[in-house]
């Protein structure tokens, strides 16, 4: 009889969709007494924790090896920049903090640079989250956590001043908290379709930053909207031979014919069939789409800071004429960061791991957006994920925003977390955890600085490792 309350309390808390909104809510207010919400301030190493370079060069022993330099060049440029390339240190931190026992979806890894602008198929402009490399269910206070801390380590960045930080996370944490109070009372299709509204981030950005603040947003939409083939067409790739190639810029851009020596013809044919296969994992009137297109030329290119050392390529295709491309980014997918602490997904394909976490949690997707296995030169199997390279995606730069900017951009983040979480996790519970109070707020304003102090002392550390030549730099 024991085992199968286990079994039954098991169940429900994976399907809370069995239980009725008064006891999901109950069950959020339980979790209370177990991990108090004042438990989640503040942060210290544990026993043991281990060296963040030796983190990183794990990582590192899996990527191209000539590129893993630019990623600890990048990393070395700043305590903010190392930041985003620590999402695996990170999550071995989090993996001893506090939590409620209510999962999501997790993005993984979500600093205020994975949020932007993204360009819906019926062609808005909305705000969403914009990387799923780390996705996998898990606590979501991580998330959260996340969050929290690169806004402080953003701040530091930019000169603010304590409070000025602490306005900030509090303004995100705020924010996600009333927000999902807010779906917790919807119904489920109301949440399902509920995107960001960028109308409505104008309309407060001239609410709070006045007609400079409007502008600036406004600025950037444009910009956003231009980010698309055609432009990354115009910027990535020249006439050569009466051919239309990738222009060389290595090693951030190396076409296959310029450097890949021997393995030129192997990569073409791998990728060739790439992308003919991957086109099973997209619905059946975007496969129809993508088979109008033909492939013209393949390069490897850099990305990001995380990433730098990942397997990425970046595939152009033509369609009625030279008028007409489309450029796919076709990425390496291991495994995530997360999945040491979690479990591993329930996928066995990494690429369908990030492709079925961006789809559960975005309010909108590219409809390019699939994945595939490739064998590789060396005889290595590797998971893809394919997406296009630009499909009007979009960044506001933190360090050009003041104070007040960035608290109204973090609450814009915190939101759209917030929505992320409720279309995979239970709602109610984590509405009614959180309750109205401002108590889980303050906790992570003081975890968002006290990470930050960790953060910075692992920052030296790389800096002190490059210097020793434990391990090379070079942008």
């Amino acid at each position: 009889m024991a085992e199968a309350a286990k079994a039954s309390e098991a169940s429900e808390a994976s399907d809370p969709s069995r239980l009725s909104p008064r006891e999901r809510a109950e069950r959020g207010r339980a979790a209370r007494k177990k991990v108090p919400r004042s438990a989640h301030a503040g942060f210290g190493p544990a026993a043991g924790r281990p060296d963040p370079v030796d983190v990183i060069e794990e990582q590192s022993a899996a990527r191209v090896p000539e590129l893993v330099p630019i990623r600890y060049a990048r990393m070395a440029e700043s305590p903010f920049r190392f930041y985003r390339g620590a999402a695996a240190i990170m999550a071995g931190d989090l993996a001893g903090t506090p939590v409620s026992g209510l999962h999501a979806q997790l993005c993984g890894d979500a600093h205020i640079l994975n949020f932007g602008l993204l360009g819906s198929p019926e062609r808005r402009l909305v705000f969403d989250i914009n990387d799923f490399d780390e996705t996998l269910p898990g606590p979501w206070e991580w998330d959260v956590k996340r969050l929290a801390a690169s806004l402080a380590i953003a701040g530091r960045e930019n000169g603010y001043s304590a409070k000025a930080r602490a306005d900030i996370v509090r303004g995100a944490v705020r924010s996600y908290r009333e927000r999902m109070r807010e779906y917790a009372g919807m119904g489920h299709l109301t949440v399902w379709y509920d995107r960001g509204d960028m109308e409505r981030l104008q309309e407060l950005a001239d609410q709070r930053l006045g007609a400079r603040g409007r502008g600036r947003l406004s600025d950037a939409m444009a910009k956003a909207r231009t980010r698309d083939s055609l432009q990354a067409y115009a910027k990535l790739t020249r006439i050569q031979d009466g051919e239309r190639r990738f222009t060389p810029d290595p090693p951030l851009l190396v076409p296959v014919d310029e450097a890949l020596g021997t393995e030129r013809d192997l990569i073409v044919r791998q990728l060739t069939g790439l992308i003919e296969r991957y086109a099973r994992s997209l619905s059946t009137e975007r496969r129809h789409l993508l088979r109008q297109y033909r492939l013209v030329d393949i390069a490897r290119k850099v990305v990001g800071v995380g990433s730098v050392g990942t397997r990425c390529w970046v595939i152009l295709l033509l369609g009625r004429d030279d008028g007409d491309p489309l450029i796919l980014q076709a990425k390496e997918a291991g495994h995530s960061v997360l999945a040491a602490h979690t479990g591993e997904s329930e996928y066995d394909n990494q690429g369908q791991r990030v492709v079925a976490g961006q789809r559960l949690m975005q309010a909108v997707g590219d409809v390019f957006l699939g994945w595939d296995r490739v064998q590789g030169a060396d005889g290595k199997q590797r998971d893809f994920y394919v997406r296009q390279l630009r499909d009007w995606k979009g960044a506001l730069a933190p360090q050009e925003m003041i104070p007040r900017g960035m608290q109204l951009f973090a609450e814009f983040c915190g939101e759209t977390l917030a929505r992320a979480h409720a279309r995979s996790g239970d709602r109610i519970a984590i509405a009614a955890y959180l309750g109205g109070g401002e108590t889980f707020d303050a906790a992570l304003a003081e975890f968002a600085e006290s990470y930050a102090d960790q953060n910075e002392s692992d920052h030296r550390a790389l800096v002190a490792a490059v210097r020793a030549g434990r391990v090379t730099a070079a942008e």
